[in-house]
């Protein structure tokens, strides 16, 4: 399960970004994660929870913002999502994208103390 290594850099990042706020103490950790990431949100969760106990964010909850996967059609500029598994075809034209625009992100986006 490689999302306990996620999880553990996802609180070693905000424990860096809390300190560099001045202050030590963190009640939730937010991510977004995109559809293709190969991440799942619950056991992104379960090992958070696991992860967290023992250090400065025992008591943080982790929200989990999912990205919809979009492609973009360059023949005949339509944005489109492309689904799990993905499917990189444009439903208006028919044709193959070459364009990810979204759905592979793992970042944190907030950490609020």
């Amino acid at each position: 399960m490689h999302e306990l290594s996620i999880a553990t850099a996802i609180l070693e990042q905000a424990e860096e970004i809390a300190r560099a706020d001045g202050t030590d103490r963190v009640t939730a950790v937010t991510v977004r994660v995109g559809e293709l990431a190969g991440v799942v949100p619950d056991a992104l969760h379960f090992a958070f929870e696991v992860a967290r106990d023992g250090t400065a964010l025992a008591g943080a909850a982790l929200v989990v913002e999912q990205v919809t996967a979009l492609a973009w059609c360059d023949g005949c500029a339509e944005e489109f999502a492309v689904g799990m598994p993905p499917f990189f075809w444009c439903p208006s034209c028919d044709r193959p994208s070459q364009c990810l625009r979204s759905g592979r992100e793992l970042e944190i986006s907030g950490v609020k103390g």
